[in-house]
Order: structure tokens, then C-alpha cells, then sequence
């Protein structure tokens, strides 16, 4: 009996998945819920767990591949796992375990190393031979419902596998541990991975970036498709498409006049969102300001107190999320979405904070909001945030918001007009805060201002309503004992 490793549902609109590396090789013993692989999104990272305790069986999917939604990426197999020759299996006539020990020349390894007779996959036909045999740098595509790996259930440690000291050990990987494929792209054509541009996960080099290097030196005579689709549309045998004109080199020591750099899948799948949130929702942004003088005032004063007991600094956000909630619950359009023909009003408060990384924005969710203390959203706003720049997000974390505050006063943005993030009905931007003269009491003053923004889906959201929520928001940030009374 075996168990497919298969490739789970990935998130809203995420069909696909690429395999950024196997975590256990074929033969190893494995464990129930032990992480097996990890898997790479337009978004987040993740590892995929045993299903049950046995042996991987194989891999069907190397690293570098890209997967689907529900595709099979290796097998579990029940039982111990065969085991792994190091030497040549005998001639089909003699096999190695009827042939006598004394027979044997000097140089054979004594009895009880000789390996199982199992033939070896090199020694199988190449129709025959499965996924985990072939070259652990080619790449390769998996549909749904193909298989990638298996597991099987061990009664016990599984010996390691005889180790041939005729052979050189492995040579290590190099410091910026590059792929199979990629090692093998770059030794062929002796490059420097250190002057490639990494886009992959923790600066690692793709194969991507290795091919769109060789085509900015000038080293391949034509573009190159991605590795999917030259497996599966070869090059037809005509001759080859002229190169374009070389563009004027820039002057030594100047960088060059242009750079052209594939974008990453994080990249592409904020642009598809952004333009997908323009031509479906009709949207409209509506402006107010604040008076921070309180709000300042309450923090500056309860701020070393609040972090000597909760452990976590007293920000601003904590007080926009609280004020936020306070006008959802009047407003509960602006929290609610279109599915169809049908409005959906959301009785939860799971309030997206969107994070800027060096990879490009994410929107990690604050779940149950308005259950939560202002330590409590502060502490989970920090490690969202931290795990965000550490690309250590859980597909979870970016799933399922009703609301959105997008704080761009942090990079100094005075005002600006934010994009709803679908299937989202409203967005909140903050920006800086900012002293301005304003007329108080029929008298000018000096006070901290801030421009908010509320952007909204005309088609849930009237103007009125939404005028009617950024008032709210201001009162409770105003006066914020308003969010501590309820009032």
C-alpha cells in the first residue's frame, strides 16, 4: 500500500507551485507529519507534510518543477524501503546471491556488504526507469492527477545504504547553494554565479536568471523560452531569427543605459491583482484628515509602561485597527464583498495590514480583530511583519480579509489613492503625519495632521457611507477614549 504526496490547494486564484527542493531523498524513512519538500507560490513559501510514517518511494516531481493544484509529487510506500546499490549488479546467469563467497576475488567486498540484487535504475530500459532516476537537474511538469512521490510505512530504522570507497565523496554544495539545474547551466558555461542577479527566494539564483544573464552577455543567440515550454515545444530545425541591433554600450564605468529583468511570479501576481481590482470594481476614493494631538499625547505617555508589561512597542496601528472595527460595524458595506449577484455582509473583523518587502507588497491578515487587545494586535502586526521580510508567510496568513489599512506614511507619502485588494469592498491609507497650521476655535494653530484615504467599491458603497466611515475613523482617533467606551 503506498500514499501519494500531492500538491494541496494553494489559495485564492493560486493554480501552480513550483518546487524549490526535496527535503528527504528516495529510501529515506519517514515520519507522519515530517516536512517532506518545500514548494514556492507567487506569495509565500510552504512545506508539505507526511500524510503517514514509511519510506519515500520516489519523487516525481524534482526540484525546479512547476506543479498544479491536486498533482502528485512522489509516493509514500508501505514497508522497508529497497535497498540502494553501490556497485554494478551481476550478470542476469550468475546472480550475486548464489555465487559462493570463496569464489570471489580479493578485491570483492566481504559478504555481508554485498548489496541486495536489485537491479539498479541505470541497468532499467530509459522508458522504464521513473521520475526520481532521471538527472535531478532537468526540469519537469506535472499535471493534476500525475504522480510525484510515495511513502511507505517502516517497521523499523532502515540500515544506510553500502558506501562504495572506490568512489571521491560528494563535493559540497557552494555557499549560495544552487540548484541542480542551475550548477549544471552555469559549470557548462563556466559563468560566476555571483554576477548573475538573484530574484529567487533568499537571493538564491534560478535557472531563470541564469538564462536571462547569458542573454544580456550575449551568450545565447536568440531569446530563451522558459524551461516549460522548450520541453515541451522543441526548436524547430529552421535557421535562426536574426539578433536585434546591439544597443550603444554605456561609457566605462557607467552602468548600462537599460536592464532588462524578468519579473518575479510575486511580482506578475500583484500586477494581475492590482489590474484585476481596476476592471472589476468601480472605484472611488474618498479623503478626510486627522488631528494626531490626542492620539500622540496617549501614546507618549503610556508607551514605556505598555511595553515594559506586554513586551511589544505601542504603535499607531493598534489604535487605526480599533477605529477601523468602530466604523465596520456602523458601516458593515464597506466590510462586506460581491459574490455573483448577491452582497455578502461579513460579521467578522479579519483586517488585512499590508507589508512592503524587497520582493514587493504582501497583505498578511489580523484574524478576529476586533477580539483582540491592543497588545495583542500590535504583537501579531510585528511578527506578521517580521515573517513577511523573512519570507516565512503560510499561505494562511494571507487568506481571507475582510479589510485593508495600507500604511504609506511610514515611506513618507503625504496622500495618495490606494487599490482595493479583491474581493475586498475597502481599503484605508494612512500617510504622514505632518505639522500643519489649522484653524481651531476661530484661531490658528499648529497641530500633527494626517491624510486619510478610504478607497471603496462603488457598486456596495455609497458616497454617503462612505464619507460616514472616515468621520467615524477621525472621532476615534480624535478622542481615542471614544474606542476604549464604546461610544
Amino acid at each position: 500500500m503506498s500514499t501519494n504526496i500531492v500538491v494541496p490547494a494553494l489559495g485564492e486564484s493560486v493554480t501552480e507551485a513550483t518546487v524549490a527542493k526535496w527535503l528527504k531523498q528516495v529510501g529515506d524513512p519517514v515520519k507522519q507529519d515530517e516536512p517532506l519538500l518545500e514548494l514556492e507560490t507567487d506569495k509565500v513559501s510552504l512545506e508539505i507534510y507526511a500524510a503517514a510514517p514509511g519510506t519515500l518511494g520516489e519523487i516525481k516531481a524534482a526540484a525546479g518543477a512547476t506543479v498544479e493544484v491536486g498533482a502528485v509529487l512522489g509516493v509514500i510506500e508501505d514497508g522497508a524501503a529497497p535497498a540502494r546499490s553501490a556497485a554494478p549488479a551481476q550478470p542476469a546467469s550468475q546472480p550475486a546471491a548464489s555465487q559462493p563467497a570463496t569464489a570471489q576475488p580479493a578485491t570483492t567486498p566481504p559478504a555481508a556488504a554485498q548489496p541486495a540484487p536489485a537491479q539498479p535504475a541505470a541497468a532499467q530500459p530509459a522508458a522504464a526507469q521513473p521520475a526520481s532516476a532521471r538527472p535531478s537537474g532537468a526540469p519537469s511538469d506535472a499535471t493534476a492527477g500525475s504522480a510525484m512521490a510515495t511513502l511507505a510505512e517502516s517497521p523499523g530504522p532502515v540500515d544506510p545504504a553500502p558506501v562504495d570507497a572506490t568512489k571521491a565523496p560528494p563535493v559540497a554544495a557552494p555557499p549560495d547553494r544552487l540548484a541542480p539545474a542551475v550548477r549544471k547551466l552555469v559549470e557548462e558555461h563556466k559563468l560566476d554565479p555571483q554576477q548573475i542577479p538573484a530574484t529567487g527566494k533568499d537571493g538564491r539564483v534560478t535557472k531563470t536568471d541564469v538564462l536571462d544573464y547569458m542573454e544580456r552577455a550575449g551568450k545565447l543567440a536568440s531569446p530563451v523560452a522558459s524551461p516549460t515550454a522548450e520541453a515541451a515545444q522543441p526548436a524547430p530545425a529552421a535557421a535562426k531569427p536574426a539578433a536585434p541591433p546591439p544597443k550603444p554600450a554605456a561609457p566605462e564605468g557607467q552602468a548600462p543605459r537599460e536592464e532588462r529583468v524578468k519579473m518575479t511570479r510575486l511580482r506578475k501576481r500583484i500586477a494581475e491583482r492590482l489590474k484585476q481590482a481596476q476592471n472589476t470594481a468601480a472605484m472611488l476614493t474618498t479623503f478626510n484628515e486627522v488631528d494626531m494631538t490626542n492620539l500622540l499625547a496617549m501614546r507618549s505617555a503610556h508607551k514605556e509602561a505598555f511595553e515594559k508589561k506586554h513586551g511589544a512597542k505601542l504603535g499607531f496601528m493598534s489604535f487605526f485597527v480599533k477605529a477601523a472595527i468602530v466604523a465596520l460595524k456602523e458601516i458593515p458595506a464597506v466590510n462586506g464583498e460581491i459574490d455573483g449577484d448577491d452582497i455578502v455582509y461579513k460579521n467578522h473583523y479579519d483586517i488585512g495590514v499590508a507589508v512592503g518587502t524587497e520582493q514587493g507588497l504582501v497583505v498578511p491578515v489580523v484574524r478576529d480583530a476586533d477580539r483582540m487587545s491592543f497588545a495583542e494586535i500590535e504583537k501579531k502586526i510585528a511578527d506578521l511583519g517580521r515573517r513577511a521580510r523573512d519570507g516565512k508567510l503560510a499561505l494562511d496568513d494571507l487568506m481571507g480579509g475582510t479589510f485593508t489599512i495600507s500604511n504609506g506614511g511610514v515611506y513618507g507619502s503625504l496622500m495618495s489613492t490606494p487599490i482595493l485588494n479583491p474581493p475586498q469592498s475597502g481599503i484605508l491609507g494612512m500617510h504622514k503625519t505632518e505639522e500643519r497650521p489649522v484653524a481651531i476655535g476661530g484661531k490658528v494653530e499648529i497641530r500633527p495632521m494626517m491624510y486619510l484615504a478610504l478607497s471603496y467599491d462603488h457598486r456596495i458603497v455609497d458616497g454617503r457611507e462612505a464619507v460616514t466611515f472616515l468621520v467615524r475613523l477621525k472621532e476615534c482617533i480624535e478622542d481615542p477614549q471614544r474606542i476604549l467606551l464604546d461610544v
